[in-house]
Parts: structure tokens; sequence; C-alpha cells
């Protein structure tokens, strides 16, 4: 049964990714010829394309609402023209919250075959995007091998391989700059985070924090714009970036270099500060045709969520919020996957899009296979929690189902209903592993004669038979 199991699992995500990769060839094919073929510029010209009638049919939504939705930078679908074995989805306040999962080599661990396997870890279980943070080995290879086996969205944070390739940040230029991203681009990246909100004339604020800038590519920035005492340069190309984006259909993740790291840092001036002008950011990547998100804390007291949520709806036009977290303390070392996805359901019920996954490891070292599974499902729950309170399009049915299958004692109907499969059908098996035990009307906890919903399946029996008699 357990052999059979995880081969139906395999066999339906090899049929996924190839309908994927036949089916999207012949979408886009008919775009080549597009300077522009982003879902955006289609949205704008009232054309609703093969991925938003799909997404919409997958997010039950009328395919004319989505529409307007990325037409008016409230959503956004990214898919590279160049990945063709993509299969769409959309990030949105009008869909169902997403989650994305943080893979990535390191220079002291790590290579393309751990990576892929990370990857294929992260869709296994749940990840709506796969970002791809490497910044050890060959980045090109590593990347090449992930884009080719993900069906879902790929992104990455480009600074990283600018500085690997250039070999220290003073050495870093526009041109180097460009050429990095035009070869993500054509590799079939669908979105770039890049961090061109942070100014040099909030340097200033940082002084003020506790911990200074936590974000890695937010860090190399400043070191570089202290290094000359000039502009961010990712601000100052910020038009020639858009044409790379628009010829691709590379979406835009704008990062916040100055995300809080801790809570005394939060919600402070140089936070917000970088969030406005990532507003204004926002508004020119729409006028080109550039389909944007942007991201958000970090560290916030469960007491400023909201807040932070409905500032970024004021400053950035409502465009898709994608938070890392956020983690509402702290001191949870070594569970910060728990802390993040605390903070990530009141998150994505005040507003945001899309969650940033937090492992166990953060703050601590690089994540494994088994991590990545850990924070991915801590993070579907903080997500679903959300979409079901939030009375989302058919959320709160996958709940109802399993409802009906722990009351009828349908245990392997419970298995594939949860969130994690293996793990629940791994913990029923550990003290009842026989499979007659599959029909048994207990679990281990309760044992045959405690059990509430049997002793209460058998009152309602009795008191109907007495009732009919």
């Amino acid at each position: 049964m357990q052999k059979s199991y995880f081969l139906y699992y395999f066999v339906r995500l090899l049929l996924i990714f190839l309908k994927g990769k036949i089916v999207r060839i012949n979408w886009v094919k008919n775009r080549l010829s597009n300077t522009t073929p982003t879902q955006l510029y289609y949205a704008k010209k009232g054309i609703i394309t093969e991925e938003m009638s799909y997404v919409a049919k997958l997010e039950g939504l009328e395919p004319e609402f989505l529409r307007e939705q990325i037409a008016i930078g409230r959503a956004i679908i990214p898919a590279n023209i160049k990945h063709t074995n993509l299969i769409p989805m959309a990030i949105g306040r009008a869909t169902k919250c997403k989650i994305n999962a943080n893979i990535g080599s390191s220079a002291l661990s790590s290579g393309k075959d751990e990576e892929v396997a990370k990857l294929k870890a992260s869709i296994k279980y749940g990840a709506d995007t796969v970002m791809d943070l490497s910044t050890g080995g060959d980045l090109d290879e590593i990347r090449e091998a992930i884009i080719a086996n993900s069906s879902v969205p790929i992104g990455t944070v480009p600074m990283y391989q600018i500085i690997h390739d250039v070999g220290d940040v003073k050495n870093l230029s526009i041109d180097a700059m460009l050429k990095v991203l035009e070869k993500q681009a054509i590799q079939g990246v669908s979105y770039f985070t890049i961090h061109a909100g942070f100014k040099l004339e909030f340097m200033p604020l940082v002084a003020k924090r506790k911990m200074g800038i936590v974000s890695r590519g937010g860090s190399l920035m400043a070191s570089w714009m202290l290094h000359y005492h000039k502009e961010n340069p990712f601000y100052e190309a910020f038009d020639e970036i858009l044409k790379i984006c628009a010829r691709y259909d590379v979406s835009l993740s704008l990062g916040d270099s100055l995300r809080p790291g801790c809570l005394y840092d939060a919600t402070d001036e140089a936070q917000i500060s970088e969030l406005k002008v990532l507003g204004e950011l926002a508004k020119k990547a729409n006028a080109q045709n550039v389909q944007v998100m942007i991201e958000g804390p970090g560290h916030v007291p469960l007491d400023q969520i909201q807040k932070n949520m409905e500032l970024e709806q004021l400053y950035c036009n409502d465009a898709p919020f994608y938070v890392l977290g956020p983690l509402p303390t702290d001191i949870g070392a070594g569970y910060d996957h728990i802390t993040s996805a605390i903070g990530g359901t009141l998150a994505a019920f005040y507003g945001a899009s899309m969650l940033g996954y937090v492992t166990c490891k953060e703050h601590l070292g690089l994540p494994n296979e088994r991590d990545v599974r850990e924070g991915i499902i801590a993070h579907k729950i903080a997500a679903h929690a959300a979409d079901v309170a939030l009375g989302r399009k058919g959320a709160i049915q996958r709940d109802h189902e399993m409802s009906d299958a722990r009351y009828n004692f349908d245990w392997n109907k419970q298995f594939s209903l949860a969130l994690d499969p293996e793990k629940a059908r791994e913990f029923h098996d550990e003290s009842l592993p026989d499979e007659s035990f599959k029909k048994a009307e207990f679990c281990s906890m309760c044992g045959p004669k405690f059990c509430a919903y049997k002793i209460t399946r058998k009152l309602m029996q009795e008191n109907c038979k007495i009732s009919q008699d």
C-alpha cells in the first residue's frame, strides 16, 4: 500500500509537469515576435491569455475579473516566456494566498544535485514559487538545472550572481548588473528580487537601528553606495532593467533592503521610507508593462502586522505583497518556521498575497530537504487558515471533507486530505502499522473504548432508533 501511494504521487507530479511543458510551448510561440510579451501588456489590451484562463479556473474566478486585476497591478502571473514547462499561477489579494520556498547553495555546502532535490521537495509539498538564492558553486549550472526541473515560477536575487561574477562589490557596475539580468531572463527566471528602493539618503536612518541592515542584497548595496558615495545603481538603471523584464515577461519583486530584522526596528522610518520608493517604482514598472510585487517585513510584533499590510496597500497601490513571515518574536531560534507561520497567518488575513516561508534553520544555518518540507507545510497551514477566514471560494471545502473522513473513520481519505499526507500516514502507522487498522474505528490515542467519535455515533444511532420507534 505504501509503495503504491508513493508511485501514484510520483506519476501525478510527472503528468502535471509534462502537461505544463507541452501546453505552454504552444501558448507562448505566437508571442515570441512581440517585443513586450508580458501578461500585463495583454491584460491592458483587454486580451485574456491562456495563462489567465487557466489560473482563473484554478482559483474559481471569472477570467475577465482576473484580467482586470492584472491590468491595474493588483495581481501578477509570473511566467517567463522562456520557462515553457511552467504551470501558471497568480499572486494577488483576489487569489488564494501563495507560498514561496527559498533554496540555494552556499560557498560552504550543497551543490546542483542537492538543490534540485530541495526543489522537488518544495514542489511536492506545495510551494507555489521557489527562489534560487545560490551563492556558491556554478550558479548558472545550478539555476539551469532548477528551471529545467521546475513546474513552478523560479525567482532569484540577481545581486548574488553579480557579486559572484565581479568578485567584489566595489567592482559592481551597471553593465555587469544588466548582463546578469539578461542572462537569467534568457534562462527562464520568472521574477527578480532587486533592491532598487534603498536610496543613499536613507543611510542615516539605518544608524538609528538596533540591527541595521539584515537583507543580504541590501547590505551589499549599502557597501557600494558608501564606498562610492553614489546613488543605488539599481535605482539609477531602473528603466534599463524594465526593458529586460518586458522582453521576457520577468516580474519584479521589489526587495525591502531595510526590512526589520528584529522587533525593535519594526515599522521604523527606514522601512517606511523605502516602502514609499517601492510604490513609486511599481508605478513606473506598470507603465512599462512589467508586472510587480512588493516585498515586506521581516520581524514585526503581532500588533503591528495589520498596520504594515495597510501601509503597503496605501503606498504601493495594493500591488501583491510578498512577506517574509513576518516573525512576531525574536526568540524562536530552532522553531522559527512556527514563529513565522503565526505572523504569516495574520499577514495573509490582512492582505499579504504570498508568504515567504521560513525554516527551523532561519538565523542558524542552511536548510536541508527535511527543513524545506517542514517550512513549507507550516506556511501552507498559515495561508490556508487565512483563506478560510477570508471566505475564499472553495477554501473550506477540504476542511469539511476532512471532518467527514474523521467522523467516518476513513483513514486513507484523511491521509490524502492532509497537507502532508506522508506525515499523517507515518504518524498513524507508528503505533497501528497493520493494514487492518485502516478500517478501525479508533486511533492509538483513545483506543477502542474511549473514542469520542465512536461514542457519539453510537448515541446518535440509538437516539435515532428510539425516535423512529
